[in-house]
Protein backbone atom coordinates (compact mmCIF):
# COMPACT_ATOMS: atom_id res chain seq x y z
CA UNK A 1 0.00 0.00 0.00
CA UNK A 2 1.34 3.43 -0.91
CA UNK A 3 2.01 5.86 1.90
CA UNK A 4 0.04 9.09 1.43
CA UNK A 5 1.95 12.30 0.83
CA UNK A 6 0.22 13.92 3.78
CA UNK A 7 -2.14 13.05 6.63
CA UNK A 8 -4.53 14.74 9.01
CA UNK A 9 -4.29 12.80 12.24
CA UNK A 10 -7.39 13.29 14.38
CA UNK A 11 -7.24 12.10 17.99
CA UNK A 12 -10.75 11.39 19.26
CA UNK A 13 -9.38 11.15 22.80
CA UNK A 14 -8.63 14.87 22.58
CA UNK A 15 -12.20 15.59 21.48
CA UNK A 16 -13.56 13.59 24.40
CA UNK A 17 -11.22 15.43 26.77
CA UNK A 18 -12.30 18.82 25.45
CA UNK A 19 -16.02 18.05 25.65
CA UNK A 20 -15.64 16.79 29.21
CA UNK A 21 -13.56 19.80 30.17
CA UNK A 22 -16.11 22.21 28.70
CA UNK A 23 -18.92 20.44 30.56
CA UNK A 24 -16.97 20.84 33.79
CA UNK A 25 -16.34 24.49 32.99
CA UNK A 26 -19.97 25.47 32.43
CA UNK A 27 -21.08 23.46 35.45
CA UNK A 28 -24.14 21.43 36.37
CA UNK A 29 -27.54 22.27 34.98
CA UNK A 30 -26.23 23.40 31.60
CA UNK A 31 -26.50 20.95 28.74
CA UNK A 32 -23.76 20.57 26.14
CA UNK A 33 -24.28 20.72 22.39
CA UNK A 34 -21.19 19.69 20.45
CA UNK A 35 -21.33 21.24 17.00
CA UNK A 36 -20.15 18.85 14.28
CA UNK A 37 -21.10 20.84 11.17
CA UNK A 38 -18.56 21.40 8.41
CA UNK A 39 -17.43 17.75 8.62
CA UNK A 40 -16.73 18.18 12.30
CA UNK A 41 -14.76 21.40 11.66
CA UNK A 42 -12.56 19.35 9.35
CA UNK A 43 -12.02 16.56 11.87
CA UNK A 44 -14.61 14.14 10.49
CA UNK A 45 -18.26 14.57 11.44
CA UNK A 46 -19.02 10.98 12.40
CA UNK A 47 -15.95 10.29 14.59
CA UNK A 48 -16.34 13.71 16.21
CA UNK A 49 -20.01 13.01 16.95
CA UNK A 50 -19.23 9.64 18.49
CA UNK A 51 -16.46 11.08 20.64
CA UNK A 52 -18.72 13.89 21.83
CA UNK A 53 -21.45 11.46 22.82
CA UNK A 54 -18.92 9.29 24.66
CA UNK A 55 -17.89 12.40 26.60
CA UNK A 56 -21.45 13.15 27.63
CA UNK A 57 -22.71 15.68 25.08
CA UNK A 58 -26.49 15.70 25.36
CA UNK A 59 -26.92 17.36 21.96
CA UNK A 60 -25.18 17.52 18.60
CA UNK A 61 -25.53 20.46 16.24
CA UNK A 62 -25.33 20.55 12.45
CA UNK A 63 -26.15 23.12 9.81
CA UNK A 64 -27.74 21.26 6.92
CA UNK A 65 -30.25 18.53 6.24
CA UNK A 66 -27.56 16.37 4.66
CA UNK A 67 -25.34 16.66 7.73
CA UNK A 68 -28.20 15.69 10.05
CA UNK A 69 -29.08 12.63 8.01
CA UNK A 70 -25.42 11.58 7.84
CA UNK A 71 -25.23 11.64 11.64
CA UNK A 72 -28.40 9.59 11.88
CA UNK A 73 -27.20 7.11 9.24
CA UNK A 74 -24.08 6.54 11.35
CA UNK A 75 -26.30 5.29 14.17
CA UNK A 76 -26.67 8.32 16.42
CA UNK A 77 -30.08 8.47 18.09
CA UNK A 78 -29.57 11.33 20.57
CA UNK A 79 -30.83 14.87 20.43
CA UNK A 80 -29.68 16.58 17.24
CA UNK A 81 -30.41 20.13 16.08
CA UNK A 82 -30.30 21.22 12.44
CA UNK A 83 -30.61 24.93 11.62
CA UNK A 84 -30.01 25.90 8.01
CA UNK A 85 -32.69 25.25 5.40
CA UNK A 86 -33.76 26.93 2.19
CA UNK A 87 -37.24 27.61 0.79
CA UNK A 88 -38.81 24.50 -0.65
CA UNK A 89 -36.71 22.10 1.41
CA UNK A 90 -38.45 18.87 2.31
CA UNK A 91 -38.32 18.59 6.08
CA UNK A 92 -40.02 15.17 6.11
CA UNK A 93 -36.76 13.17 6.26
CA UNK A 94 -35.63 15.22 9.27
CA UNK A 95 -38.94 14.86 11.06
CA UNK A 96 -38.93 11.12 10.36
CA UNK A 97 -35.37 10.87 11.67
CA UNK A 98 -36.29 12.55 14.96
CA UNK A 99 -34.16 15.62 14.29
CA UNK A 100 -34.96 18.96 15.94
CA UNK A 101 -35.33 21.49 13.12
CA UNK A 102 -35.08 25.27 13.27
CA UNK A 103 -37.60 27.78 11.96
CA UNK A 104 -36.66 31.40 11.18
CA UNK A 105 -39.91 32.45 9.51
CA UNK A 106 -43.59 31.58 9.35
CA UNK A 107 -43.08 30.30 5.80
CA UNK A 108 -40.41 27.91 7.02
CA UNK A 109 -42.60 26.87 9.92
CA UNK A 110 -45.39 26.07 7.46
CA UNK A 111 -43.04 23.79 5.53
CA UNK A 112 -42.16 21.97 8.75
CA UNK A 113 -45.87 21.62 9.59
CA UNK A 114 -46.48 20.13 6.16
CA UNK A 115 -43.69 17.62 6.77
CA UNK A 116 -45.22 16.67 10.11
CA UNK A 117 -48.57 16.02 8.46
CA UNK A 118 -46.94 14.02 5.67
CA UNK A 119 -45.03 11.78 8.08
CA UNK A 120 -47.71 11.53 10.74
CA UNK A 121 -45.09 12.53 13.30
CA UNK A 122 -45.07 15.49 15.62
CA UNK A 123 -42.13 17.66 14.57
CA UNK A 124 -39.64 18.96 17.10
CA UNK A 125 -38.96 22.60 16.31
CA UNK A 126 -36.67 25.26 17.67
CA UNK A 127 -37.25 28.93 16.92
CA UNK A 128 -34.29 31.18 16.24
CA UNK A 129 -34.47 34.93 16.81
CA UNK A 130 -32.02 37.45 15.41
CA UNK A 131 -30.77 39.45 18.40
CA UNK A 132 -28.20 41.53 16.53
CA UNK A 133 -26.04 39.34 14.30
CA UNK A 134 -28.25 40.27 11.33
CA UNK A 135 -27.80 36.81 9.88
CA UNK A 136 -30.18 33.86 10.31
CA UNK A 137 -33.17 34.05 12.61
CA UNK A 138 -36.43 35.89 12.86
CA UNK A 139 -36.30 39.66 12.71
CA UNK A 140 -37.47 41.24 15.95
CA UNK A 141 -40.49 42.78 14.20
CA UNK A 142 -41.59 39.34 12.95
CA UNK A 143 -40.92 37.45 16.16
CA UNK A 144 -44.39 37.79 17.76
CA UNK A 145 -46.02 36.47 14.59
CA UNK A 146 -43.64 33.51 14.39
CA UNK A 147 -44.16 32.70 18.06
CA UNK A 148 -47.94 32.85 17.69
CA UNK A 149 -47.86 30.58 14.64
CA UNK A 150 -45.67 28.08 16.47
CA UNK A 151 -47.99 28.05 19.46
CA UNK A 152 -50.98 27.49 17.17
CA UNK A 153 -49.19 24.55 15.55
CA UNK A 154 -48.40 23.13 18.97
CA UNK A 155 -52.05 23.28 19.94
CA UNK A 156 -52.94 21.58 16.67
CA UNK A 157 -50.65 18.69 17.59
CA UNK A 158 -48.33 19.23 14.62
CA UNK A 159 -45.17 20.14 16.49
CA UNK A 160 -43.53 20.79 19.82
CA UNK A 161 -41.34 23.85 20.33
CA UNK A 162 -38.31 22.34 22.04
CA UNK A 163 -36.04 25.35 22.04
CA UNK A 164 -35.56 29.07 21.48
CA UNK A 165 -32.16 30.34 20.55
CA UNK A 166 -29.96 33.00 19.02
CA UNK A 167 -26.31 33.56 18.16
CA UNK A 168 -23.79 36.13 19.37
CA UNK A 169 -21.82 38.41 17.10
CA UNK A 170 -18.79 39.25 19.27
CA UNK A 171 -18.54 36.74 22.10
CA UNK A 172 -14.77 36.40 21.65
CA UNK A 173 -14.51 40.09 22.68
CA UNK A 174 -15.85 40.11 26.26
CA UNK A 175 -16.20 43.90 26.50
CA UNK A 176 -17.90 44.38 23.13
CA UNK A 177 -21.21 46.23 23.68
CA UNK A 178 -23.04 43.84 21.35
CA UNK A 179 -22.86 41.11 24.00
CA UNK A 180 -24.98 42.97 26.55
CA UNK A 181 -27.33 44.22 23.86
CA UNK A 182 -27.89 40.75 22.46
CA UNK A 183 -28.47 39.20 25.87
CA UNK A 184 -31.07 41.87 26.58
CA UNK A 185 -32.75 41.28 23.21
CA UNK A 186 -32.77 37.53 23.81
CA UNK A 187 -34.40 37.94 27.22
CA UNK A 188 -37.06 40.11 25.58
CA UNK A 189 -37.69 37.48 22.92
CA UNK A 190 -38.07 34.84 25.62
CA UNK A 191 -40.67 36.99 27.37
CA UNK A 192 -42.67 37.26 24.15
CA UNK A 193 -42.56 33.49 23.71
CA UNK A 194 -43.52 32.87 27.33
CA UNK A 195 -46.48 35.22 27.07
CA UNK A 196 -47.66 33.32 24.00
CA UNK A 197 -47.61 30.07 25.98
CA UNK A 198 -44.42 28.46 24.69
CA UNK A 199 -42.47 26.39 27.21
CA UNK A 200 -39.29 25.25 25.45
CA UNK A 201 -37.01 22.60 26.93
CA UNK A 202 -33.88 24.63 26.22
CA UNK A 203 -32.99 28.26 25.69
CA UNK A 204 -29.54 28.82 24.26
CA UNK A 205 -27.38 31.73 23.17
CA UNK A 206 -23.76 30.86 23.94
CA UNK A 207 -21.26 29.55 21.43
CA UNK A 208 -17.78 28.34 22.49
CA UNK A 209 -16.41 31.75 23.48
CA UNK A 210 -19.50 32.73 25.45
CA UNK A 211 -19.63 29.32 27.10
CA UNK A 212 -16.11 29.91 28.38
CA UNK A 213 -16.21 33.63 29.11
CA UNK A 214 -19.82 34.68 29.73
CA UNK A 215 -21.77 32.74 32.40
CA UNK A 216 -24.86 34.93 31.97
CA UNK A 217 -25.21 33.71 28.38
CA UNK A 218 -25.24 30.00 29.20
CA UNK A 219 -28.97 29.62 29.95
CA UNK A 220 -29.98 25.93 29.61
CA UNK A 221 -27.49 24.83 26.97
CA UNK A 222 -24.24 25.93 25.33
CA UNK A 223 -23.19 25.21 21.74
CA UNK A 224 -19.49 24.40 21.61
CA UNK A 225 -17.89 24.03 18.21
CA UNK A 226 -14.26 25.10 17.85
CA UNK A 227 -13.45 24.58 21.53
CA UNK A 228 -14.55 20.96 21.28
CA UNK A 229 -11.67 20.41 18.87
CA UNK A 230 -9.16 21.95 21.25
CA UNK A 231 -8.72 25.36 19.66
CA UNK A 232 -9.02 28.62 21.55
CA UNK A 233 -12.39 30.26 20.81
CA UNK A 234 -11.19 33.65 22.05
CA UNK A 235 -7.44 34.07 21.52
CA UNK A 236 -5.95 36.24 24.20
CA UNK A 237 -9.04 36.00 26.38
CA UNK A 238 -9.55 32.34 27.29
CA UNK A 239 -7.99 31.30 30.62
CA UNK A 240 -5.11 28.82 30.25
CA UNK A 241 -6.57 26.61 32.97
CA UNK A 242 -9.36 25.68 30.54
CA UNK A 243 -6.89 23.08 29.32
CA UNK A 244 -8.09 22.35 25.78
CA UNK A 245 -6.04 19.97 23.62
CA UNK A 246 -5.93 20.34 19.81
CA UNK A 247 -7.32 17.20 18.19
CA UNK A 248 -5.80 17.59 14.72
CA UNK A 249 -2.22 17.27 13.55
CA UNK A 250 -1.37 17.97 9.90
CA UNK A 251 1.74 16.18 8.72
CA UNK A 252 3.54 15.44 5.47
CA UNK A 253 6.90 14.10 4.28
CA UNK A 254 9.62 15.98 2.51
CA UNK A 255 9.50 15.14 -1.18
CA UNK A 256 12.94 16.57 -1.92
CA UNK A 257 15.83 18.37 -0.24
CA UNK A 258 18.34 20.55 -2.09
CA UNK A 259 20.91 23.26 -1.55
CA UNK A 260 20.53 26.72 -3.06
CA UNK A 261 22.96 29.59 -3.22
CA UNK A 262 22.81 33.35 -2.59
CA UNK A 263 20.52 35.13 -5.01
CA UNK A 264 18.35 32.06 -5.72
CA UNK A 265 14.69 32.98 -5.92
CA UNK A 266 12.14 30.56 -4.48
CA UNK A 267 8.77 29.67 -5.98
CA UNK A 268 6.47 31.80 -8.18
CA UNK A 269 7.35 35.45 -8.48
CA UNK A 270 10.50 35.04 -6.39
CA UNK A 271 8.71 36.43 -3.37
CA UNK A 272 11.72 35.33 -1.38
CA UNK A 273 15.35 35.37 -2.49
CA UNK A 274 18.11 33.66 -0.51
CA UNK A 275 20.76 36.05 0.82
CA UNK A 276 23.10 33.20 1.77
CA UNK A 277 23.54 29.50 1.01
CA UNK A 278 20.82 27.37 2.57
CA UNK A 279 19.01 24.04 2.32
CA UNK A 280 15.39 23.94 1.23
CA UNK A 281 12.84 21.15 1.41
CA UNK A 282 9.80 20.52 -0.76
CA UNK A 283 6.54 19.76 1.07
CA UNK A 284 4.01 18.04 -1.24
CA UNK A 285 0.80 19.85 -0.27
CA UNK A 286 -0.53 23.26 -1.28
CA UNK A 287 -3.57 25.45 -1.56
CA UNK A 288 -5.53 22.69 -3.32
CA UNK A 289 -5.22 20.86 -0.01
CA UNK A 290 -6.25 23.83 2.10
CA UNK A 291 -2.81 25.21 2.92
CA UNK A 292 -3.58 28.94 2.77
CA UNK A 293 -1.84 30.73 -0.09
CA UNK A 294 -1.85 33.91 1.99
CA UNK A 295 0.49 32.03 4.33
CA UNK A 296 3.19 32.40 1.70
CA UNK A 297 6.47 33.52 3.26
CA UNK A 298 4.91 33.78 6.73
CA UNK A 299 4.00 30.27 7.90
CA UNK A 300 6.29 28.00 9.88
CA UNK A 301 6.42 24.20 10.11
CA UNK A 302 8.48 21.77 12.18
CA UNK A 303 11.07 19.26 11.02
CA UNK A 304 12.83 17.08 13.59
CA UNK A 305 11.40 19.16 16.42
CA UNK A 306 12.63 22.49 15.11
CA UNK A 307 10.63 25.21 13.42
CA UNK A 308 11.47 26.34 9.94
CA UNK A 309 9.95 29.13 7.83
CA UNK A 310 8.01 28.66 4.62
CA UNK A 311 9.79 30.47 1.79
CA UNK A 312 8.14 31.93 -1.27
CA UNK A 313 4.67 31.40 -2.68
CA UNK A 314 2.60 28.43 -1.60
CA UNK A 315 1.63 26.59 -4.79
CA UNK A 316 -1.36 24.43 -5.64
CA UNK A 317 0.41 21.17 -4.78
CA UNK A 318 3.53 22.10 -2.84
CA UNK A 319 5.51 24.66 -0.89
CA UNK A 320 9.14 25.20 0.08
CA UNK A 321 10.57 25.34 3.58
CA UNK A 322 13.96 26.78 4.56
CA UNK A 323 15.84 24.10 6.50
CA UNK A 324 18.95 26.21 7.12
CA UNK A 325 22.62 25.48 6.58
CA UNK A 326 23.04 23.08 9.51
CA UNK A 327 20.15 20.82 8.56
CA UNK A 328 20.64 17.11 7.99
CA UNK A 329 17.06 16.64 6.83
CA UNK A 330 16.47 14.22 3.99
CA UNK A 331 13.72 13.39 1.56
CA UNK A 332 11.10 11.31 3.34
CA UNK A 333 11.48 13.04 6.70
CA UNK A 334 8.33 14.06 8.51
CA UNK A 335 7.09 17.65 8.43
CA UNK A 336 4.56 18.78 11.04
CA UNK A 337 2.52 21.63 9.60
CA UNK A 338 0.50 22.24 12.75
CA UNK A 339 -0.76 20.27 15.72
CA UNK A 340 -0.69 20.26 19.49
CA UNK A 341 2.54 22.21 19.75
CA UNK A 342 4.18 19.49 21.84
CA UNK A 343 6.66 18.39 19.16
CA UNK A 344 7.96 21.81 18.17
CA UNK A 345 5.24 22.41 15.63
CA UNK A 346 2.98 25.48 15.53
CA UNK A 347 -0.71 25.20 16.36
CA UNK A 348 -3.57 25.92 14.00
CA UNK A 349 -4.17 29.08 16.03
CA UNK A 350 -0.63 30.25 15.25
CA UNK A 351 -1.18 29.57 11.56
CA UNK A 352 -4.38 31.60 11.78
CA UNK A 353 -2.60 34.54 13.39
CA UNK A 354 0.11 34.50 10.73
CA UNK A 355 -2.55 34.44 7.98
CA UNK A 356 -4.74 37.12 9.63
CA UNK A 357 -7.67 34.72 9.89
CA UNK A 358 -9.29 32.47 12.53
CA UNK A 359 -8.37 28.96 13.60
CA UNK A 360 -11.82 27.77 12.41
CA UNK A 361 -10.79 28.48 8.82
CA UNK A 362 -7.45 26.69 9.10
CA UNK A 363 -8.89 23.36 10.29
CA UNK A 364 -12.08 23.38 8.23
CA UNK A 365 -10.30 24.18 4.94
CA UNK A 366 -7.41 21.76 5.33
CA UNK A 367 -8.12 18.56 3.43
CA UNK A 368 -7.91 17.96 -0.29
CA UNK A 369 -5.38 15.20 -0.81
CA UNK A 370 -4.55 14.84 2.87
CA UNK A 371 -5.58 11.38 4.10
CA UNK A 372 -7.54 11.62 7.34
CA UNK A 373 -6.40 9.16 9.99
CA UNK A 374 -8.50 8.77 13.14
CA UNK A 375 -6.65 7.59 16.24
CA UNK A 376 -7.51 7.20 19.90
CA UNK A 377 -4.65 7.99 22.24
CA UNK A 378 -6.53 7.05 25.41
CA UNK A 379 -5.14 3.94 27.15
CA UNK A 380 -8.27 1.92 26.42
CA UNK A 381 -8.84 3.47 23.00
CA UNK A 382 -8.57 2.15 19.52
CA UNK A 383 -9.01 3.77 16.12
Amino acid sequence: MNTPNAELVVDVAAIRHNVRRLKEWVGPGVQMMTVVKGDGYGHGMVPAARAAREAGAEWLGVATLEEALTVRAAGDTGRLLCWLGVPGQDFAPLVAADVDVTAYTVAELDEIRAAARATGERARVQLKVDTGLSRGGSAAADWPTLVAAARSAELAGELTVTGIWSHLAASEEPTHPANDAQEKAFLGALEVADTAGLRPEVRHLANSAAAVLRPAARFDLVRCGIASYGLDPAPGESPPELGLVPAMTARARLAMVKQIGPGAGVSYGHLWVADAPTTVGLVPVGYADGVPRHGSNVLEVAVAGERHPVRGRICMDQFVVDLGTASDAAAGDEVLLFGTGTHGEPTASEWAAWCATINYEIVTRIGGRFARVVVDSSPEGHA
